[in-house]
């Protein structure tokens, strides 16, 4: 079984768990995810099936959408709710022209600390564990970029927000860092994914409607079409010859597709057989193959 479907992910589990409820679902051990979330958060989390994780390299780099929403007042260790105060609470009244005039501040390319409680690495050791044990944190800030950062609504003490940024940004270090700004600190309340790439909240399935895909068997039918992954790349449809050669690992002359230098093959309209890269002329060679003989 090879596929991509979205998950809409519960607050509660890690990426990893979610992994692990899709592959007990559907009974298949090649499963991973392409874009770790937050246990708190939730959302569009894409998850590959199959021979079809080797697509997980064309998403490395992909942009993410966010909602979510900011709580002013205190700050916390986690840079989220999850975590303790770390800042004596106050009472604010917050200005919506003042807010927003912050969260301009933070659009563009910037230099951003990742949280202590995050998955980024110290000596190859995640900083979290460190954290969790009350040890110094040494981190060193990353380039990221906040495409846009709009906030929604002030309400009481919390702003609600919308978010486009590159991949490795954390909004809960943009929420701490707005809230040292404002003086009175802040922390994120709630964060929910919106989009990865091409993939979109209105592409996501429940892990329930996955359980009952299975059971009626119709789970291919919660899938990506395959020609609408990797967008960047055209689509070639191979014959029958063609496509045995690709399987095989050779190169084939396909239909030719302007300049591109990679292009997704496929053999009728849904079997992805492949990643083919240029030699020359119409000539390209199966870079990736996700279709072998005998499939």
């Amino acid at each position: 079984m090879n596929g991509v479907i979205i998950i809409d992910k519960p607050s509660g589990l890690t990426s990893h768990d979610v992994v692990n409820r899709v592959r007990r679902i559907l009974g298949q051990r090649s499963v991973g995810h392409l874009g770790t979330l937050d246990p708190a958060a939730t959302g569009v989390l894409p998850v590959v099936v199959g021979n079809l994780t080797r697509l997980a390299q064309f998403y490395l780099h992909s942009e993410k959408m966010y909602e979510g929403a900011i709580r002013f007042g205190f700050a916390t260790d986690t840079y989220d709710a999850e975590g303790e105060p770390s800042t004596v609470e106050q009472e604010v009244t917050l200005n919506a022209d003042e807010i927003c005039g912050l969260a301009k501040q933070f659009i563009g390319t910037i230099e951003q600390m990742p949280p202590p409680y995050s998955a980024k690495k110290i000596a190859g050791i995640p900083a979290y564990k460190f954290a969790r044990k009350k040890l110094e944190v040494n981190l060193k800030p990353v380039q990221v970029e906040v495409k846009s950062l709009e906030i929604l609504e002030i309400s009481g003490d919390q702003a609600t927000f919308r978010a486009r940024v590159s991949a490795g940004t954390y909004l809960r270090s943009i929420a701490h860092d707005i809230g040292r700004r404002q003086g009175c600190g802040a922390h994120l309340r709630t964060l929910r994914r919106t989009a990865v790439a091409e993939f979109s909240i209105e592409d996501a399935h429940a892990l329930s409607e996955l359980e009952a895909a299975k059971q009626q068997g119709s789970v291919e039918s919660l899938f990506v079409h395959p020609r609408k992954l990797v967008p960047q790349l055209p689509c070639v449809t191979a014959n029958e010859q063609s496509a045995a050669l690709i399987r095989s690992g050779r190169a084939v002359n396909l239909p030719e597709m302007s300049q591109s230098l990679q292009v997704k093959v496929f053999y009728g309209q849904r079997d992805l057989i492949a990643i083919a890269t240029r030699i020359a002329g119409t000539l390209f060679h199966p870079a990736i193959v996700f279709s072998t003989p005998g499939y």
